[in-house]
């Protein structure tokens, strides 16, 4: 029998240290580590380590204890999100080669009636379907062998899917290894101790994020008890956080403005002294106006699903010093990464400030990973902090003119009147492309799209202006909460 993952190991003897205390809070009800515990034992038996399960993975506290239970077991997480639509979730279950699929009953009956699978609908209670599919004759127990077995991959996660089709990028339980013992540099008690700790996390993103994902890894790892939240809704999480007060939370952007348009007193984040926000651009304004309005610093930072994390971000002390002077910038390389910047054609290295490609060593990859190109312009200053400029697949070339999209949109964000901005490009028979943007205004505010490139002209190049823009009542976002580029376009595409 192969030997499990450290992360396995680590998960099992947290469950086990006190099964009466207080685990995982959903719907003001709490449910214990005992009772996480008796969801991973109920999984262990159906699967093998390595066997590659699809996990229709919601946050529900039963579809929580499917996940600890195929990670106790060192099983191979296909992360599917059921939010998807049922015809996209069937195909892309069809696409995955797996032949086992967990989740709740009705969304296993919806999706998945004729695979095998094994649903949990409470915390302990396992249904099983089918039988365990059989081995291939002569396999290794440690080979990734023909039946699919991957038993150093922990989760197949997707990419956003901001811009196209999602990636499934396979990370594993070395990785998260990494991440997790990384994470400890920014912490104020790094004590790696195996233990119950004080405090409550407040958990708002989804499981089929990396980011939501990440901070329950966290929480298990490091024996802390959490708030989980199905999903973002500006009033229970605040009620999260006046009742559970903790001292850092997370909030993507488009979050981060549905709590600065919301009716909350500032009273309701006294306890928070930070706020990580990451996954799509923050403007340096509206992390400006959450600190003036609720005297919590905005702590941005840089991941991507490839890394398995994190690879920048501010930390407090960096803000209290450098914010004023390097506002907009997504802070420096985390312990262990480096950054550089690289000219796009021949990948000789840029200076200070000189624009380029950006290239990534992450320390959660290995010391022998190298450096790992990504598709984000961007530019390091000689302090060592990033901005990120857009991205290079991204550009429109309209008529010789190159416009890069997140520029446009900061433009139009800069409005008072705009909550968010999402700028595409449309094919177009005479100038090649031309930028289309969509605008969602902020609450309350009626305005139309020629008010709005009216403002726009006076900071934006003749040649930038969108040559279509449409107010719409709400941006399409992906569940990590990212713009749906690829919606967006889809806006445009529908019209005659």
């Amino acid at each position: 029998m192969a030997e499990l993952p450290a992360l396995s190991e680590r998960i099992g003897r947290v469950l086990a240290l006190d099964p009466s205390a207080p685990a995982v809070e959903f719907e003001r009800h709490w449910h214990t580590w005992g009772e996480l515990a008796a969801s991973a034992d109920a999984v262990a038996p159906h699967v093998r380590p390595g066997e590659r399960v699809a996990l229709l993975l919601r946050n529900r506290p039963p579809q929580l204890g499917l996940l600890l239970g195929l990670l106790r077991a060192g099983a191979c997480v296909v992360a599917v999100n059921p939010g998807r639509g049922v015809e996209r979730v069937r195909a892309e279950l069809g696409s995955l080669t797996v032949t086992t699929v967990a989740g709740s009953l009705e969304d296993l009956q919806a999706f998945a009636p004729r695979i095998r699978w094994f649903a949990s609908d409470t915390l302990g209670a396992l249904t099983v379907s089918g039988e365990a599919p059989a081995r291939v004759a002569g396999a290794g127990e440690d080979d990734q062998d023909p039946d699919g077995l991957r038993p150093e991959v922990a989760v197949e996660m997707l990419t956003s899917g901001t811009t196209g089709p999602p990636k499934r990028v396979p990370l594993t339980y070395e990785t998260f290894r990494r991440v997790l013992a990384g994470a400890k540099h920014y912490e104020r008690s790094p004590d790696a101790g195996l233990r119950l700790r004080r405090g409550v996390v407040v958990v708002n993103a989804p499981l089929v994020h990396l980011g939501g994902l990440f901070r329950i890894l966290q929480c298990v790892n490091d024996g802390r008890s959490f708030c989980l939240l199905e999903r973002f809704r500006v009033e229970e999480w605040a009620d999260a956080v006046r009742r559970h007060r903790p001292s850092t939370v997370s909030l993507v952007p488009a979050a981060l403005r549905m709590v600065l348009d919301a009716d909350l007193d500032p009273t309701d984040l006294s306890g928070v002294r930070s706020v990580i926000s990451g996954t799509a651009p923050l403007s340096p304004e509206d992390a400006d106006a959450f600190q003036a309005r609720f005297g919590v610093p905005v702590l941005t930072s840089y991941a991507a699903t490839e890394f398995g994390g994190g690879v920048a971000g501010w930390n407090l002390a960096d803000h209290e010093r450098y914010w004023a002077a390097k506002r907009g910038s997504v802070g420096r390389a985390h312990a262990g990464c480096a950054l550089r910047v690289v000219d796009p054609d021949t990948g000789a290295p840029r200076g200070p400030d000189e624009p380029g490609l950006l290239e990534v060593r992450a320390a959660q990859l290995g010391a022998d990973s190298g450096w790992t190109r990504t598709t984000d312009l961007a530019r390091i200053d000689a302090d060592g902090f990033l901005w990120i400029l857009g991205r290079a697949d991204q550009a429109i070339i309209r008529g010789g003119f190159k416009i890069l999209p997140d520029e446009v949109r900061v433009a139009l964000e800069r409005d008072p009147r705009v909550r968010g901005a999402a700028v595409v490009g449309r094919p177009d028979t005479r100038l090649g492309a031309v930028p289309v943007a969509a605008v969602e205004p902020r609450p309350g505010v009626t305005v139309t799209a020629e008010a709005l490139l009216a403002a726009a002209a006076g900071v934006l190049a003749r040649y930038e202006l969108p040559a279509q823009l449409r107010v719409v009542e709400a941006l399409p976002r992906t569940p990590s909460g990212k713009v749906d580029l690829a919606a967006v376009r889809e806006l445009f595409t529908q019209q005659p």
